[in-house]
């Protein structure tokens, strides 16, 4: 997820009143956004770097596009939340990437500057994870069409992976192939078992606080409905005990991320907490009932990366999901000292299995284009 975790987000969403839309001064930060600034620009004589609106679905819809050489296999990358963009985190660890694939990333509606280019209101009603796989369908089109591509690369990440694993089913022409960081198999069976990790950890510390807070939700989910009060107590002790970023209790590398990027300004920066407040309560039911556990055949190559200890979106069942379908081509990638947050928490290996995994995906037999 990011500026905020689904924890805060879901705090947020239980006040009543709604959050000032301010723009708050960080111009304090602005000497250290400006280093970064200038060592993110691509000078390469065929490097790409533009960041433009796009209409997608009826909303103008922001996306971001680096690589140092236009020739390399293009990728588009949809983000976590909802509502959780990543193109102001990016500069943390996505240059080495550039190196290899033209990165596309894009802010889906209802989050980050997508959010702030239209009043959100106007598309309100249309907030449900059909239409998110029909916006990146679009945006995969418009890529492929705006930068010569006869395929791209898929990579979704957290909430992502419902969107783009839902796209590379439905237009799997579109995709050399797909990979899942954090992939969301069943959110109910996510819940149970990132629930259980934190019952766990803190009856082995001994926590007393926090096994009182768990038991009193017990059995979670169970047969009840996943309410949000119900999600708070059960996602704020796993977090804790490492399951959002493996070995810590809390992510702040990454929830304030955006006060150094020089892709957002400062209002862009607020929308950031804004696009998750409105997306979430819309999107919430949606979320909750998914269940990819039935797809037994994919059309395209796919690949998940897992993190060891990733108990915010488990990859127990991922893992378990890859080993029964039948996919052109399959691989699963562990990542032994990352949580749910792979590509920052081991961004080298990340870089090498792309490299040696998916980049040889995207060779043409026939001298086609990337």
């Amino acid at each position: 997820m990011k500026t905020l975790s689904l924890l805060l987000v879901l705090l947020l969403l239980l006040i009543p009143t709604a959050r000032a839309a301010e723009c708050k001064d960080t111009s304090k930060y602005a000497d250290a956004r400006a280093v970064i600034q200038d060592l993110g620009r691509i000078l390469s004589p065929n490097g790409v770097q533009e960041a433009y609106a796009i209409e997608a679905g009826g909303v103008q819809q922001w996306v971001n596009v680096r690589g140092q050489d236009k020739d390399n296999p293009m990728m588009l990358v949809v983000h976590g939340g909802p509502a959780s963009p990543l193109i102001p985190a990016m500069w943390q660890f996505q240059r080495p990437i550039e190196e290899y694939f033209t990165v596309a990333n894009w802010d889906q509606r209802g989050a980050g500057k997508t959010y702030t280019q239209q009043d959100p209101n106007g598309y309100a009603d249309t907030l449900h994870i059909p239409r998110y796989v029909d916006d990146a369908i679009e945006v995969a089109e418009y890529l492929r069409k705006r930068y010569g591509k006869r395929k791209l690369v898929l990579m979704g990440h957290s909430w992502g992976t419902i969107v783009a694993m839902q796209a590379a089913l439905k237009r799997p022409d579109l995709f050399y192939a797909y990979i899942g960081i954090g992939q969301v198999i069943n959110v109910r069976e996510n819940e149970r078992i990132s629930f259980d990790h934190g019952m766990r950890q803190a009856k082995a510390e001994g926590n007393q606080a926090a096994i009182a807070e768990m038991e009193a939700i017990a059995p979670y989910p169970g047969d009840q409905p996943i309410t949000r009060e119900r999600i708070i107590a059960a996602r704020k002790w796993a977090q804790h005990y490492g399951g959002l970023s493996a070995y810590r209790d809390t992510s702040l590398y990454y929830y304030r991320a955006p006060l150094l990027s020089p892709e957002y300004d400062d209002c862009d920066r607020a929308a950031v907490d804004q696009g998750n407040v409105f997306s979430l309560g819309r999107l919430l039911p949606e979320f909750l009932a998914t269940d990819m556990s039935g797809v037994r055949e994919f059309p395209i190559p796919v690949l998940m990366f897992m993190g060891r200890h990733d108990y915010t979106t488990p990859s127990e069942p991922t893992a378990a999901w890859l080993a029964q379908v039948r996919a052109p081509y399959k691989r699963g990638v562990w990542f032994e000292h990352s949580s749910h947050m792979v590509q920052w928490e081991e961004p080298g290996k990340l870089l090498v299995s792309l490299v040696d995994y998916v980049r040889p995906l995207t060779e043409e037999n026939a001298g086609g284009r990337r």
